[in-house]
């Protein structure tokens, strides 16, 4: 019988989990990655933040060794550039797709033995996290709608012991109450296993994250706290194209957020 992780205690705080120098990937005539370098911290929320086709979801898999890829992928130290994924997945990094990727005539219990053996449904984590899951555990993968095949795609990956969880878009075309629900098992997951989060809902950004890393043209153009972006509002529009909405802004100038503190820009 294969057991299954309970929720396991905080990490403390230390050096990045993961460390990438000049990442580039090729894709035909189309160099996708430019030199990416980017680390991730032992504990909690890394978002990686950009415009559509920017090279985001194409860095994800390039870290799993599912893109070609030149540079170096440093897991704990450990040099994993010339793995091959599955040896990369027994390392420790779990990944969440954008397109969930649950088999829809598997039911909810025969999608999670897939990766729990004996225990699918019953693994603690599951009980804990996901209870909505275990009322549905006969219930066919492809009746549920997206946010509870997005629990499924959670739940699989979070039946392995895992260093890193890589979640490419997690909240994409869920309706509100989902993304909290999501947003909730992500902030929960992270007190104990790092996240690097590829996300466009940038309210939950704030809510979630603490660094923001923001790629532009498969380059890393922007680095810093999550907070520090998100507060500045040109700042963002210029980075990402879109307005992000201030909850209490200040009408003292002092108190105006800084266009360098939090963050470091790079051109």
């Amino acid at each position: 019988m294969t057991a299954a992780p309970a929720v396991p205690s905080e990490r403390q705080a230390g050096p990045s989990i993961l460390e990438v120098v000049d990442l580039h990937v090729r894709y035909g005539g189309s160099h996708v990655l430019q030199g990416v370098s980017l680390g991730v911290p032992a504990t909690g929320v890394t978002a990686l933040l950009g415009r559509n086709g920017v090279g985001k979801t194409t860095t994800l898999k390039a870290i799993l060794g599912l893109a070609p890829r030149h540079g170096s992928v440093r897991l704990g130290g450990i040099d994993l550039t010339t793995w091959s994924t599955a040896r990369v997945v027994r390392e420790g990094v779990g990944y969440v797709p954008e397109d969930r990727e649950v088999f829809g005539g598997l039911t909810v219990e025969e999608n999670l033995r897939l990766v729990g053996g004996d225990v699918g449904v019953s693994a603690p984590i599951v009980h804990e996290l996901f209870p909505d899951l275990v009322a549905r555990r006969n219930q066919k993968a492809g009746t549920l709608s997206g946010g509870q095949q997005q629990m499924v795609s959670l739940a699989r990956v979070l039946l392995r012991e895992n260093k890193l969880l890589l979640v490419d878009e997690p909240t994409k075309g869920l309706a509100p109450k989902l993304v909290t629900e999501v947003a909730d098992v992500l902030a929960r997951v992270a007190r104990h296993t790092p996240i690097l989060l590829v996300e466009q809902n940038l309210p939950l950004v704030r809510r979630i994250a603490d660094t923001v890393i923001v790629l532009d043209a498969g380059k890393v153009v922007h680095r810093g706290t999550a907070a520090a972006l998100l507060a500045d509002a040109v700042l963002t529009r210029e980075l990402l194209g879109v307005s992000m909405r201030r909850e209490a802004p200040s009408a003292d100038p002092a108190n105006a957020p800084s266009r360098t503190n939090g963050g470091e820009r790079r051109e």
